[in-house]
């Protein structure tokens, strides 16, 4: 068997994939890339942030990206039992400097551009190709056995290894290293349909979300009149199903006076497609020689559209860390790594600690009735954005609004008591 040699080999052409290889590329690197797919290829995501513009300027597709995707100016917040109130909020209300709009795309036409773009910057990216091995030799080298969609064993050595192989973590779960997040558990069942109405004007590409007893739904607008509609709740919820998937989702939708609106005369065009539980993460990012970088390595509830930012971001952020690995630069390396698994906490922190409050009646209140004290709300709008780093201000402000938070919870301690309960038993937690 031929053995090809590579400076870095990732694994995965998804977002986080594409992203880092292709940055990589451009900095001269020899970089391999395989994705067990073929392009395009369906994928759920398809909302992204305003935070993920600078990336895609960065990577030279952001015109490219604008013509295959609707702008998205905000995101709008309804409570399960109203039939016409929604909250918005737009994204040039933000604090500092992040972007004003993001883009709501087909997760297939996405993916595909990003591996395109990829391979026209100079990386060897290879569809087809199942990685099913890897393993470290004594030269340091790390052998990469694959095999092609014929059948065909293949084999690589590489200096670096970059695992963005997403929901399948393969590096995380042959270590061990994976673990189920405890302290969430969701599920989801979603489709396509034609015809739903949107909002208005210059809203028309925003993102909606609504609440209702078991979780939360969205409805994400996409190119030619598609609407992406998707329900998010505890796996308990899902487990009371009854007849095909088709039929619960439309029940459940049915149960939301709004959203029964918005759907009159729509025509689903896809079937029902499920997903098990989403959120995960592994005990480490970096190992000798290699690294994860986004679903790879965690993944949490998608109600804040953070998956494919965390994921490009967490790509971007991997770069330092590779290059003083493939220098030789130890003092470097170890620094970089440090940096970059505080990146990673600090961004997946940011949004889990909103995510697993979101079903609460303390966070409803707060959304749906937004108080402007110091600039907290646009703050939380900076968080909406993406800008969850460097934004020294915007991480002020939102532990304000934790505490604004916790007020809201002790005021309503029998709501806040009863909500807690629900969770636990939803993600099949003991509430003894």
């Amino acid at each position: 068997m031929t053995t090809t040699r590579t400076d870095v080999l990732v694994i995965g052409g998804g977002p986080a994939g594409t992203t880092f290889a292709t940055l990589m590329a451009q900095r001269g690197w020899d970089v391999t890339l395989l994705e067990k797919g073929q392009h395009p290829r369906f994928h759920i995501g398809e909302s992204l942030l305003p935070m993920n513009v600078p990336i895609f300027e960065r990577l030279g597709v952001l015109e490219k990206i604008r013509e295959i995707g609707v702008v998205k100016r905000g995101a709008d917040f309804t409570l399960g039992n109203s039939e016409s109130e929604y909250k918005t909020f737009h994204f040039d209300q933000a604090l500092g400097e992040s972007p004003d709009h993001a883009f709501e795309v087909r997760r297939s036409d996405f993916d595909a551009l990003l591996f395109s773009n990829c391979r026209a910057r100079g990386v060897t990216a290879r569809e087809n190709v199942r990685v099913t091995n890897v393993e470290e030799r004594p030269d340091g080298l790390k052998r990469i056995e694959a095999r092609s969609g014929s059948g065909e064993s293949l084999q690589w050595d590489a200096r670096y290894v970059v695992d963005a192989s997403g929901r399948d973590t393969l590096l995380a779960s042959s270590l061990g290293w994976k673990e189920r997040n405890r302290k969430h558990a969701s599920a989801a069942i979603f489709t396509h349909f034609r015809g739903v109405s949107r909002r208005p004007s210059d809203d028309a590409g925003n993102i909606s979300i609504y609440w209702f007893e078991h979780g939360w739904i969205w409805m994400i607008p996409l190119p030619d009149n598609v609407m992406s509609v998707g329900v998010v709740s505890y796996p308990q919820y899902l487990k009371t199903r009854e007849g095909s998937l088709d039929e619960f989702l439309g029940k459940t939708l049915d149960g939301i006076a709004e959203i029964r609106y918005r759907l009159r005369g729509a025509e689903a065009i896809l079937p029902a497609q499920a997903t098990g539980n989403y959120s995960y993460y592994a005990r480490r990012s970096v190992g000798r020689g290699f690294m994860l970088v986004g679903d790879a390595y965690a993944f949490i509830d998608p109600v804040f559209s953070s998956g494919v930012y965390l994921a490009m971001s967490s790509a971007e952020r991997a770069i330092p860390v590779a290059e003083a690995w493939l220098c030789g630069d130890r003092l470097r390396y170890f620094r970089e790594r440090k940096a970059y698994q505080r990146h990673l906490k600090r961004g997946i922190s940011t949004f889990s600690w909103f995510i697993y409050r979101f079903t609460t009646p303390a966070m409803s209140q707060l959304i749906s009735n937004p108080k402007d004290l110091m600039k907290v709300v646009q703050a939380v709008i900076s968080m909406l954005a993406g800008d969850v780093y460097s934004n020294a201000s915007v991480r002020r402000r939102l532990v304000i609004f934790k505490a604004m938070y916790y007020k809201a919870c002790l005021s309503n301690w029998r709501g806040a008591r009863a909500s807690w309960r629900a969770r636990r038993a939803g993600i099949g937690m003991d509430v003894a």
